[in-house]
Parts: C-alpha cells; structure tokens; sequence
C-alpha cells in the first residue's frame, strides 16, 4: 500500500521506495507533527543531492550532519539531539544488519522477535517499537504471526492511535481525535 501522508507526493514516493527514509521518519516523530518527521527524510536528501544509505549516515562525519540537520528549516526541533540519533540508528543497521533498513524486519520469526529488534535501536521504546511493528504490518505488509499482539493497542485493526493507521484524509482526522482525547487523560491522570 502506498504511502498517502499529509506531505508532499515526492515525499510519500521516497517512503514508498526507501525503507530507511520511513524508519529516519519514524526516528525523527516524536516532539514535531507527523508531518514534519515523514518530510524531513526527503529533505535530508536533497540536500544531501541524493538518497543516502544507512551505511553512509552511519559514516558521516557528525558535526557535518549537524549543519544539514540545522539548515533553515531544521529537520527537527532538536536538529542536534536528532541528527545524532538518525546516526546512532545508522550505525546499527550498518553493524548489525548489513547496512539495510528492510534487514531490520526481513526474517523476523514472530512479531515478538520484530518488536525486539526494533526495540533496541537508540531511542526506541515501548509505545514507538509498538508503533513501528504497526505502521510494518498496516502499511508495508510485514506480518510475522503474532505481530498485532507485538504492536499492543497500535495493532488492533481501525485503531486510528498513530501513522500506522492514517491512508486518507479521514483516517488522519481519526488519528488527529484520538491523539488529542489521549493528550487530555494523560493531562488528567497528572491531575493537571
């Protein structure tokens, strides 16, 4: 299924094509919207003059990183704290799985065995490796048996909680209620 984000066309094309762009998005959405985490991949490679590879991120000298990262606009709110963590990430796809975003997920035997591995990238908790197994199995058809048990509440079918589940304009403004009535219990469980 293809990506249908609310982000330019070009941006969605590269998710569809690149792995590692939709797992650099997944990295980067956390404290910007969605939208800006799922462009940012895109952007990175422009001004990079090409898709970069995991290896490459992963080779690239930091401070230089940095600066692309913190090109007006910055790829994150955080370009610094962000840019090392995309290469962090890098860095375990270039050691541990050939260099390969797709190697990350390719073979996992269960989905408990896919929420592991993608649990133990720098950065990774529970709620975004749960997120990440969902937006696997709803948008990218990786399923390992057991992998909507491994995505928690992310998994169940018409959750409409994260990206996972956003293919229209409609999922999104589901995705958009959800997460604001969850921002309020949260806010009133704190007993703010």
């Amino acid at each position: 299924m293809p990506f249908s984000l609310p982000i330019d066309a070009e941006a969605n094309a590269l998710l569809d094509r690149d792995p590692l762009a939709v797992l650099i998005g997944l990295t980067l959405d956390q404290q910007i919207t969605m939208e800006k985490a799922f462009t940012s991949p895109w952007v990175l490679a422009q001004r990079l003059g090409h898709e970069p590879t995991a290896t490459e991120l992963a080779d690239f000298d930091p401070e230089a990183l940095l600066a692309i990262f913190s090109e007006p606009p910055a790829l994150h709110r955080f370009p610094k704290a962000m840019a090392a963590r995309v290469q962090e990430v890098c860095r375990v796809l270039a050691d541990s799985y050939d260099g390969r975003a797709e190697n990350l997920w390719a073979g996992a035997g269960s989905g408990a065995e896919l929420y592991k591995r993608i649990f133990a990238l720098p950065g990774f908790g529970k709620q975004k490796a749960q997120i990440f197994v969902a937006l696997l199995g709803k948008q990218m058809g990786v399923r390992p048996a057991g992998w909507r048990e491994a995505a928690g509440a992310y998994g169940d079918e018409d959750a409409y909680r994260s990206v996972a589940d956003i293919v229209d304009e409609e999922s999104l403004g589901k995705v958009r209620v959800n997460k604001k009535a969850a921002k309020a219990e949260a806010k009133a469980a704190k007993g703010l």
